[in-house]
């Protein structure tokens, strides 16, 4: 078998690690095949209706005609490496999302030229503002009927509130699309056949794209100081100038260069690879990457003498063993190198390497910072897990996970199957962390938890198929909060137990209040409803209770968060202030004082006017104008609140806040409301309160 090397045949410098992301069928997966077709990576063009794409490989990806895991690629262009990660669009699929951004030093956004910003587009954009990662825009579908690149620029400044700085304006309109104008070169690109050249902007464009030209360079000059040094000296911006600044501002930030085309028509691909290398960052043009050891914190720069620093996005069960993606951060890892698994403190070997294209993997003999990668041989490696040399320990921040706010009930059909069961649930937990796994306690069901219908659709199709098991699925039930209403003050515990020898003493005062919110809409609910939104104060003056005492009190507290006296949900919403207390100079522990805290809690819990909360989403539905009446009907009917309404063009695109619970099996509803013509897409919002029952 051959083996090959990624590094040094790709300086850093010439390295990109970029992802793809967008709302569902905005056309991701069509444009990274077009990427991977241009670039020569593949002969043939894939596409997502035949079911012949690269990276949707999975039969799960292949049967729905949407992306469900994350699928890394790579290819060449214009003697750059360019790595990518073709991302799900799915709300239900956050989490594959959220761990490929943890991991990426670019993205390119894509906006569906008709539509516009989505809902999961704005929901992954925010994703990428928290990893600080730099993105240029792709306005796709500009052959569609409908499409309006000024409507779609319009929703990008308007919802996702950044400054888009627009390259390029459209040759043609619709099916008459034909080839774009790159207003920084002031050339016109158009396509024929697959192939496309380079021609003087024609006559009847040329005021227009002068214009736009204009507009572009007055919004760069505001954003950049030296081009804006030169925009007041000459009135204008050389093309160098304009390169230079539209970089710049990309990688800070500040704003966002948008570019257009059709991906499934093969226009505006090469344009867009050109953009990717010219603006997008490299492994060396982001800050080093931080990590901790020993309680200090340290930085690692993308250096492959440097001492080894990798971490696991990604893992997956193959025929051909157990993978485990990484990204690697600094350092070299080899065939045959012991490597240490910071979160489990044990060493393990490497026993190869593996560059991937999808489903589909090549030897390689190394990789050094910048690569991502996939190896094979480390048993306990998990998505989050950092991998460094065992003589230079470093533990990266780990992606975060979100809370499941749906669970199924799941058993083997035949009772001989249910230790196979086990271990298939097992294994899909360990590589989607988003998916947990326990046993009710009240009734011994196993219960399988996720981020929405689909995702544990997907789930339990997977463990029918890749193990051969009948699996028999309970309805779907959200995971409730709970949350105070009314407080308690001065609510005031004592733990003594005494059974021979030391003895046990804590005296704890506790204040119990609601946790107001801040901010508003959506936000608040999610702040509202988040099971870790907890605050633990203590004002006790005088040393009446020691400092580590005090934070024991703080642990048990967040102990009895784990059932409220409602139902046993999580507790969330509220602030806990530890107002006095007293010790005893023998009996008392930290022990003593977590249980005290714990049981104190539970009792002022009990004594508080407390409510339940149920997950919200927000919905955005888009049907036929002749169908609004029956579908804001049904909305209601289903405790939606209505949050507004818009026609274009004879379609209505309607958006509400829903409790989750009742949106299980709105799909079939609204196909059947709408004569099939309806769709509709949700995101997660937090919690609201539950109506009370009885």
């Amino acid at each position: 078998m051959r083996t090959h090397t990624l590094q040094p045949r790709h300086a850093l410098s010439l390295v990109r690690n970029l992802g793809i992301l967008a709302h569902v069928d905005a056309g991701k997966t069509t444009l990274t095949e077009r990427i991977l077709y241009v670039t020569g990576a593949t002969h043939k063009r894939g596409e997502v209706h035949d079911g012949t794409t690269v990276t949707d490989f999975d039969p799960q990806e292949r049967d729905r005609g949407i992306t469900i895991f994350a699928a890394a690629v790579s290819c060449d262009w214009d003697g750059h490496r360019v790595n990518l990660i073709d991302t799900p669009g799915h709300v239900d699929f956050f989490d594959e999302v959220e761990r490929s951004l943890r991991v990426l030093d670019g993205a390119i956004a894509v906006f569906d030229a008709v539509a516009g910003v989505e809902p999961q587009s704005e929901a992954v954009w925010r994703q990428a503002d928290r990893h600080g990662v730099p993105r240029i825009a792709f306005v796709n579908k500009l052959d569609r009927a409908g499409a309006d690149l000024d409507t779609a620029i319009a929703s990008i400044r308007e919802r996702l509130h950044t400054v888009p700085l627009v390259v390029q304006m459209p040759i043609g309109q619709e099916d008459a699309f034909t080839g774009v104008v790159d207003l920084l070169r002031m050339t016109a690109l158009h396509w024929d056949g697959g192939t496309y050249e380079r021609r003087p902007v024609p006559d009847a464009l040329r005021d227009e794209a002068l214009r736009r030209r204009r507009i572009l360079e007055e919004a760069v000059a505001e954003l950049h100081p030296e081009a804006l040094e030169e925009f007041c000296a000459t009135s204008t911006l050389s093309e160098r100038t304009l390169a230079t600044a539209l970089r710049e501002v990309t990688m800070s930030g500040e704003g966002v260069v948008v570019l257009c085309g059709s991906a499934y028509r093969d226009r505006g691909i090469e344009p867009l690879l050109e953009a990717a290398v010219a603006y997008l960052p490299s492994p060396l043009d982001v800050r080093p990457v931080r990590g901790t050891h020993g309680g200090a914190v340290e930085e690692r720069a993308a250096d492959p003498a440097a001492p080894l620093a990798a971490l696991a996005f990604k893992v997956t069960a193959t025929a051909t063993g157990r993978l485990t993606y990484l990204r690697v951060y600094s350092g070299t890892i080899r065939k045959g190198d012991a490597v240490l698994d910071t979160g489990t403190h044990r060493t393990e070997r490497v026993g190869r390497i593996l560059r991937v294209q999808a489903d589909r993997h090549e030897d390689v003999d190394r990789a050094v910072a910048g690569d991502i990668v996939a190896v094979i041989g480390l048993k306990t490696a998990r998505p989050g897990t950092t991998l460094c040399t065992p003589s230079a320990p470093l533990a990266l921040e780990p992606p975060t996970v979100a809370d499941p706010v749906v669970s199924v009930a799941v058993e083997a059909a035949r009772s001989l199957d249910t230790d196979r069961l086990a271990t298939a649930l097992a294994r899909l937990a360990e590589e989607d962390p988003s998916l947990t796994v326990r046993t009710d306690p009240e009734t011994g069901q196993t219960l399988l938890s996720g981020m929405g219908e689909l995702h544990l659709e997907v789930a339990v199709e997977k463990i029918r198929r890749a193990h051969g098991l009948d699996v028999a699925v309970g309805r779907p039930q959200v995971a409730y909060r709970e949350t105070v209403t009314r407080g308690v003050t001065g609510l005031l515990y004592r733990h003594v137990k005494q059974e021979g020898g030391a003895g046990q003493f804590a005296h704890v005062v506790l204040d119990v209040e609601a946790l107001e919110p801040t901010g508003d809409g959506a936000a608040d609910r999610k702040d509202h409803g988040d099971a870790g939104h907890f605050v633990f104060r203590s004002t006790v003056t005088g040393g009446r209770v020691p400092q580590e005492y005090v934070r024991a009190v703080e642990a048990g507290c967040r102990d009895a968060l784990t059932e409220g006296p409602l139902g046993g949900h999580p507790v969330t919403g509220l602030r806990v202030t530890l107002t006095d207390g007293a010790t005893h100079s023998k009996d008392s522990s930290e022990m003593a004082f977590r249980t005290a805290g714990r049981l104190a809690l539970r009792e002022a819990l009990r004594r508080a006017g407390t409510a339940l909360l149920e997950p919200v989403v927000d919905v955005t539905a888009t049907v036929p104008g002749d169908a609004v009446g029956g579908v804001l009907g049904d909305l209601a009917a289903r405790r939606g609140r209505v949050t507004g309404q818009s026609v274009r063009a004879g379609t209505a695109v309607v958006t509400a806040t829903v409790p989750l619970a009742e949106l299980f099996g709105y799909a079939s509803r609204l196909r059947g409301r709408t004569q099939g013509r309806g769709t509709f897409t949700t995101r997660p919002a937090g919690y609201a309160p539950a109506p009370r029952v009885g």
